[in-house]
């Protein structure tokens, strides 16, 4: 009989949202895989978790593909964990979890932290509908990335290093107009939690000014509709309603 694969989230910041049945479930498997072991360690240690490790990231995950899915096939359950929050998220997972689909084994993933969600609800904006676009690329395509998410109709969520975030923010100002609302969240659920909400000239400014630090997750509304009264004002001036060019 078959194992199965884990993906279990770990708290983004704070500890205690470690969830009992993630423990349980990291107690009781046969292996962890690990975006960097000696990040995870810390974790483990702290809920006294003995499991073995092994390191699983983009830079191998191709070539210990097999030998894990062997494991799994063969009866063992093992655990995926990332550095923070839910693997496969802008993480190391999917390819696992793909491959595990296509040989028709188990996948169990467990709820638990994620850093856009609090963000996406703590910004203010609307959230019946979002976009999750992760990292933008850092060169090749970034230009078309931001043209096509400044046309969404819904809220978009990207995530950020703090180096980078005056510089995307002034890019997203450009191509989303400065006035949109957008909303700045670090280090989710740790000491220093803050949240600044704004126009995006308005963070942009904040944030030339102010080196940020931590983990970043930027929030941008969808462009505003405009109202009734101004579509009928642009639909009574259009080229093709124009009188004077018959």
């Amino acid at each position: 009989m078959a194992g199965k694969l884990y993906i279990v989230p770990t708290p983004v910041g704070n500890m205690g949202d470690m969830t009992p049945r993630a423990i349980e479930v990291l107690k009781s498997a046969s292996l962890i895989l690990a975006e960097d072991t000696r990040t995870s360690a810390t974790l483990m240690r702290r809920f006294d978790i003995t499991t073995p490790m092994a390191s699983h990231h983009k830079f191998n995950e191709h070539k210990d593909l097999t030998p894990i899915l062997d494991r799994i096939e063969a009866g063992e359950d093992i655990a995926l964990v990332s550095d923070a929050g839910t693997p496969g998220i802008s993480d190391p997972g999917f390819m696992l979890s793909r491959e595990c689909r296509r040989r028709g084994l188990p996948v169990e993933t467990l709820p638990g932290a994620t850093a856009f969600v609090p963000a996406l609800v703590n910004s203010g904006l609307p959230c019946d509908k979002f976009f999750f676009e992760g990292f933008l690329p850092p060169k090749k395509g970034r230009a078309t990335r931001l043209s096509f998410l400044s046309a969404l109709p819904c809220t978009f969520i990207v995530y950020e290093s703090p180096l980078r975030l005056a510089r995307t923010l002034g890019e997203l100002a450009e191509a989303c107009g400065q006035d949109r609302e957008a909303s700045v969240s670090r280090e989710i659920s740790k000491l220093h939690d803050t949240t600044e909400r704004g126009t995006l000239e308005q963070l942009h400014n904040y944030y030339t000014a102010n080196q940020a630090r931590g983990e970043i997750v930027i929030i941008v509304a969808p462009e505003a509709k405009p109202a009734a009264g101004e579509r009928r004002h642009k639909n009574k001036y259009r080229p093709d309603n124009d009188t004077d060019n018959e």
